[in-house]
């Protein structure tokens, strides 16, 4: 930070924009004096369009040039969604704070059946994830699921000019952007677990940054980081990212303990493993490993190789 001017570095999507503008006002507001700018930034997911995530790298297309500027000096903070971060950081970088967890629901957004058991038989239907396009055709598997790629404004333009009978989209995203009146079903958990993170932000610094990480210290929420640490330590031992088709979801129990939910499912959805853990939020990694350990056990392990993962075990 110089000059007393704190430097956000944001993907120039409307939706990382509101993230970003929502940092710099919590920041403006906490510190009056604080002088705040943007710095706009491409990443490699925002330039390929015509491909699934899944093909092109997964985790990290979203984060990797903005923590590189950041190395470099070029900007204090990013501001990411949780979700799309990896599960581990570069050297030098640390993740110092996550904010609270807004909705983390998966939205059905489909003007003319409104609800997924209302969709007709073969309907054409845009997820955007393996995760949920595994978890929806285990519950549908006559579905037509097609590729939708995009950001939430674009995905949307999609749903009429490609007649998608209905797109699915992260319920945070459309509330964030003012579009919660498309929300037309939010799918229930017990149907489809959400993305690691999935409606919390990640406020990403240099490591030795301690004015910096100090600054920001107010944004972060421990609840949340202790649901976090569970899900990304089951992420972790998965070998997660955007080509695994896992869902993870971690709340805060009675008596400073996490109960944590999480499925594997085969990318037909014809398999899926899923089952829950409860401890203690002390020892949320463990939890999320353990978890992960058991959902392995149960099959999820010969998925995973069927994809090219955990060859080694």
């Amino acid at each position: 930070m110089k000059n007393g001017t704190i430097v956000i570095g944001t993907r120039s999507s409307k939706l990382a924009l509101w993230q970003a503008d929502y940092v710099a006002d919590c920041l403006k507001e906490r510190y009056p004096d604080l002088r705040v700018e943007k710095k706009l930034m491409t990443t490699k997911g925002d330039k390929i369009l015509d491909a699934p995530l899944a093909k092109i790298g997964g985790k990290g297309l979203f984060t990797k040039e903005l923590e590189q500027e950041m190395l470099e000096g070029g900007i204090d903070i990013a501001v990411h969604s949780l979700k799309d971060m990896p599960t581990e950081v570069p050297e030098g970088l640390v993740i110092s704070a996550i904010t609270r967890r807004f909705d983390p629901g998966d939205a059905v957004v489909s003007p003319v059946y409104k609800t997924l058991e209302n969709l007709p038989q073969g309907a054409k239907v845009g997820p955007s994830s393996l995760r949920r396009k595994a978890q929806l055709l285990h519950a549908r598997p006559d579905l037509n699921i097609s590729d939708l790629r995009g950001n939430v404004n674009t995905r949307l333009e999609k749903l009429e000019r490609e007649h998608f009978d209905a797109i699915i989209l992260a319920v945070a995203g459309l509330k964030r952007l003012g579009f919660a009146d498309r929300i037309t079903e939010v799918l229930p958990r017990e149907m489809v677990l959400p993305a690691v993170g999935q409606g919390a932000l990640a406020i990403e610094t240099r490591e030795d940054d301690r004015e910096v990480r100090g600054l920001i210290a107010f944004l972060n929420d421990e609840e949340t980081v202790a649901c976090a640490r569970a899900e990304r330590a089951f992420l972790a031992r998965v070998e997660g990212g955007c080509q695994v088709p896992v869902g993870v979801y971690a709340v805060p129990a009675a008596g400073e303990r996490l109960h944590v939910e999480a499925v594997i499912a085969s990318l037909d959805g014809a398999r899926l493993y899923r089952d829950t853990a409860v401890g203690s939020a002390a020892e949320a990694e463990s939890l999320g490993k353990s978890l992960a350990d058991k959902l392995l056990a149960m099959g999820g392990i010969e998925i995973l190789h069927e994809i090219g993962l955990l060859l080694d075990r």
